[in-house]
């Protein structure tokens, strides 16, 4: 597995006495997402006695485990092999889906939002969009809105609440989008918000507290128990780890017609599923986001 960019070996460190944390690096990256992945599906083979929860997420890897069952030590021994084996291996491949996300960006219900709880931001004068511009070294607003739309984002975790996907931004990262959090939360988010905080994009799946900048919002759930939208059926949760987002810009006309979609059963989420290639990505991350995109074109719904 291509790993040159990442540390030699990940930092191991215990919480409490029932959990040992790994993590593959500080900078969050896809390679360190992919070692990850690899680590928690080893951890899951290799069926060792004592772990009763694998939970990989971003850049790291949680585990819980029964001390009175297995030891610390034997059990930090046994991943740190695991751990070895997957940095040595050459599979770099992984099937995933493609989802593109309608977004209508600058919408009035974030702005709303944004507009009472400016005393909470670093530049109370100033929009989340145009603060976001600005840090970025961007024009304005609408060269941010742009770069963030056409560059696919990959799922790295989801959780925190329910549903809610992390997306981590499939650019060198020297053209990553990075944005700080407000300086103290909001107490309150509209649901389906699309924001952002350092280097991850959300979707906000419930109404509720936030700290990230808000830059528009989705039209169809992300979250939907008891849906009857086709893209709920297997579960309510719409995200997986290693899912590729597009987001799609919308208006209102086609933000409220999706809406209307939504409420009679018929919008589904246009998808795609591919071979995602590591190795080919790092080689010319634009070349093959290209080729991502053009799978997604490719599909009916």
């Amino acid at each position: 597995m291509t790993t040159s960019g990442l540390p030699k070996c990940a930092r191991y460190s215990w919480g409490g006495d029932e959990f040992l944390f790994v993590e593959i690096a500080e900078a969050m990256s896809l390679e360190g997402y992919f070692v990850v992945g690899a680590l928690a599906d080893a951890v899951r083979a290799a069926a060792i006695v004592g772990i009763t929860d694998i939970c990989p997420t971003n850049n790291s890897l949680l585990l819980r485990y029964d001390p009175d069952i297995v030891s610390p030590r034997a059990l930090r021994s046994q991943v740190q092999a695991l751990e070895a084996t997957v940095r040595a291996s050459t599979s770099q491949t992984a099937l995933a889906r493609v989802l593109e996300i309608p977004v209508w960006y600058d919408d009035p219900f974030t702005s709303e939002v944004g507009e009472r709880f400016r005393s909470n931001h670093q530049t109370p004068d100033k929009r989340d969009l145009d603060f976001a511009a600005e840090v970025n070294n961007l024009a304005d607003a609408l060269e941010f809105i742009e770069r963030h739309h056409s560059v696919p984002w990959m799922v790295t975790a989801v959780g925190f609440v329910a549903a809610l996907p992390f997306m981590y931004q499939m650019a060198p990262r020297a053209q990553q989008l990075e944005v700080p959090k407000y300086l103290s939360p909001r107490t309150d988010t509209p649901a389906l918000t699309v924001g952002h905080g350092g280097c991850f994009t959300v979707i906000y799946s419930v109404r509720g507290a936030g700290g990230y900048q808000m830059f528009g919002i989705a039209p169809a759930p992300v979250f939907a128990p008891d849906s009857a939208l086709s893209d709920f059926q297997e579960s309510p949760v719409l995200f997986r780890a290693g899912d590729i987002v597009k987001f799609k810009p919308v208006d209102e006309n086609e933000y409220k017609a999706i809406q209307a979609e939504c409420e009679n059963g018929t919008f589904r989420y246009q998808s795609a599923e591919i071979e995602f290639d590591l190795a080919r990505w790092t080689a010319d991350p634009d070349a093959y986001n290209s080729d991502i995109l053009e799978a997604l074109r490719g599909t009916t719904h």
